[in-house]
């Protein structure tokens, strides 16, 4: 596996592992699973409720805090005060045990309410603070970010966004690319949903002698994109690290780009309107 090296040059591995709804022994259990089967990004947010979950798994683990990369985000309600987000921020590393995040993330754009750009100088203030390492933001679309780069001249080096085939955001990968900025990919896999029956899939991951799910992450990574599949069981985390003893042509990568759709969002969370849980 190699890195990807962030804009402020920390560095992150080529995936990571997604923790939605791991919550109590039973999710401290998994991620520790993930991390023995090797994982060291761990992605978790203040909305997951998870957060000492996470951190319960890092204390018990064998591995250096030092080795291991973890992200959590703000919630769009806390962004017009900046002492509650501050508050918030510290309050996450309490519940984690954590001294600091190596990477923290605006959760949604939430543009209704307009109140990212206060949010942003928020982050910029915490990582002068050493509350956090590296910052960036979650769906923001490049009219957001835009925004942020005209009033504070400061980038996210981070844009997780919904991604897989049958959204594949080509236009903002390729926006994001220009500025920078690293693609992450949450729901990598569409949430088991229909996506792992396609049919074009199926065939490829037969003729690559792989299951649909590397087949998936595997396009992914080649895209130049960092995605964050959860899985529970130690068979089927080990399993989606295992992507790194094939390469897909270039005409098999066109064939997957070609199942994206307009409408292929999950639950239809357009960041252009969205207003975060």
């Amino acid at each position: 596996m190699t890195f990807h090296e962030l804009s402020d040059g920390q560095h992150l591995p080529e995936i990571g592992f997604g923790t939605y709804k791991l919550n109590g022994f039973a999710g401290t259990q998994s991620i520790l699973s993930a991390i023995d089967a090797g994982y060291r990004l761990f992605d978790t947010a203040f909305n997951y409720q998870n957060e000492g979950t996470v951190g319960q798994a890092i204390q018990q683990s064998h591995v250096n805090r030092d080795e291991l990369i973890i992200t959590s985000k703000l919630p769009g309600k806390y962004y017009s005060s900046y002492q509650d987000s501050i508050d918030l921020i510290q309050e996450s590393l309490y519940r984690s045990k954590l001294d600091y995040f190596d990477l923290y993330l605006l959760h949604w754009p939430n543009p209704i309410d307009d109140h990212y750009l206060e949010a942003w100088h928020t982050l910029i203030q915490a990582q002068k603070f050493g509350l956090v390492k590296s910052i960036g933001v979650c769906n923001f679309l490049p009219e957001h970010i835009e925004r942020l780069k005209k009033e504070t001249d400061i980038l996210p080096v981070v844009n997780q966004v919904e991604l897989h085939p049958y959204f594949n955001q080509q236009e903002l990968r390729e926006y994001n690319n220009t500025q920078n900025i690293l693609t992450q990919a949450w729901s990598p896999l569409g949430r088991a949903s229909a996506l792992l029956k396609d049919p074009v899939l199926v065939e490829l991951a037969k003729k690559y002698h792989k299951n649909i799910g590397q087949l998936v992450l595997k396009w992914e990574i080649s895209l130049g994109v960092l995605p964050i599949p959860k899985a529970s069981s130690y068979a089927r985390q080990k399993g989606n690290l295992d992507l790194f003893d094939f390469e897909i042509s270039s005409s098999d990568m066109q064939r997957i780009n070609d199942l994206t759709k307009p409408d292929g969002r999950i639950n239809n969370q357009d960041p252009a309107v969205y207003q975060e849980f």
